[in-house]
């Protein structure tokens, strides 16, 4: 089996030919008189709080900018200011279609600065969380996307599943969304009974809704028109912009840190990469829904051998007493109010920690000075990153095809102004 599949799901591409469309844009006209527009940030199509300031010439894009910082709330430096035990559940809430990608890379800078072991267990059921949450994130942008295509009834169906993503993430954390299940050393607490059940339930049934998806929309002639050959982008320049994840591996380019950098015991799973052959909007689909099912995959080898063990290390110094010792020790009772007050300190140094999140390459950058709070954090947020990519895809496409390129770029703009 083979690392890297092609992301094919072009039912519609022998009686859809959008190409000598594409190919009859006008080109740039020098007594036309051009408009600039301000699109966002409240808008429909805009994804979340972000303003792109438009200059068309009639209906064609010939210029636009994107505009941030709607919504920085200054996580990077209010997790400084807290202890690495306190900082989780804020850094959780930056990409909020991605809380357990944001906790796995700052957890994982944490157990880098500390040299500690994360319990095979553990890594198998952080694994089976990410790949539900990457699950849940394409649901949210195929549902959102497709309204901004027309196709509303995806929406329901996208939400149907997400739904029950979000009732396990509930069983087995408590919480729907921002969960805190990742802690430094392992994960919250183990998974309870019934949640393995009802899980592989949820697996069986995901392939054949990802088909029901396509069925909806490769016979939708205007959802295929909108994305089929439109706002190509080779992989050279996506890469020059230093842009990851699904719209870099819609051009060809398959790299995916889950390969290329395993963390978290992803070695132990056989799963493809899924690539596209032209950089458009289609490919850029075709690669998410492919993703989806690759997702399914691994979450079922996870479960099928995750090991017996932990779920948190045994170090003391780092993770919290068992609560059933908090009855009968005072020391663990002593113990637990320190690390939640004051929490633990992280030898000095400084590391990098990336992985692959449903955008892309999400990173965090972690400088310890040796006390219980880091010196400096800075996250490498993929949306932010692949913004740049907006006006290479779009110049000199009609502003249809912005709409529908901004939709399959997937920005989350809690991310990118964080």
């Amino acid at each position: 089996m083979t690392d890297v599949t092609t992301a094919d799901y072009r039912s519609g591409e022998e009686r859809i030919d959008v190409t000598q469309r594409v190919q009859a844009l006008p080109a740039p006209a020098p007594d036309q008189e051009l408009l600039t527009l301000n699109m966002g940030p409240h808008h429909p199509a805009t994804h979340g709080v972000l303003r792109l300031l438009v200059t068309l010439e009639a209906e064609v894009v010939r210029d636009l900018k994107p505009i941030i910082g709607y919504v920085h709330t200054g996580i990077e430096k209010t997790v400084e200011d807290k202890s690495y035990w306190k900082g989780i559940p804020v850094i959780e809430r930056m990409d909020y279609l991605a809380y357990y990608f944001n906790a796995m890379a700052f957890c994982g800078a944490t157990e880098t600065l500390l040299e500690i072991e994360v319990p095979k267990r553990a890594q198998y059921l952080r694994v089976i969380h990410m790949e539900l949450n990457r699950i849940m994130s394409h649901l949210v942008w195929l549902g959102t996307s497709m309204l901004d295509l027309g196709a509303v009834t995806v929406w329901w169906y996208c939400f149907r599943e997400r739904e029950t993503i979000l009732d396990l993430f509930e069983y087995s954390s408590g919480q729907r969304m921002h969960t805190r299940y990742f802690q430094v050393g392992g994960v919250m607490e183990d998974i309870p009974a019934g949640w393995e059940k009802k899980l592989r339930e949820f697996i069986k049934i995901m392939p054949e809704a990802i088909d029901q998806y396509l069925d909806l929309l490769n016979r939708n002639e205007i959802a295929l028109r909108r994305m089929y050959g439109t706002c190509p982008l080779d992989a050279a320049t996506l890469e020059s912009l230093g842009v990851t994840g699904p719209l870099l591996r819609a051009a060809g380019n398959p790299w995916d840190l889950r390969k290329a950098m395993p963390y978290s015991s992803y070695e132990d799973f056989d799963f493809k990469i899924p690539v596209g052959s032209r950089g458009d909007n289609y490919d850029r689909f075709g690669v998410r829904m492919q993703e989806m099912k690759e997702s399914v995959k691994i979450i079922e080898q996870a479960l099928d051998g995750l090991p017996e063990g932990p779920v948190i290390t045994d170090d003391r110094k780092v993770a919290l007493p068992p609560r059933h010792e908090l009855a009968t020790s005072m020391e663990a009772l002593i113990h637990h109010f320190k690390l939640v007050t004051e929490g633990f300190r992280v030898p000095p140094g400084e590391v990098y920690f990336p992985i692959e999140g449903p955008r892309g390459e999400y990173g965090v950058f972690m400088r310890s000075d040796g006390s219980s709070k880091p010196a400096r954090v800075h996250m490498r947020d993929p949306s932010f990153v692949n913004l740049q990519a907006t006006l290479p895809m779009v110049k000199d496409a009609y502003i249809a095809d912005l709409i529908t390129t901004l939709a399959m770029m997937d920005p989350v703009l809690g991310g990118v102004d964080r």
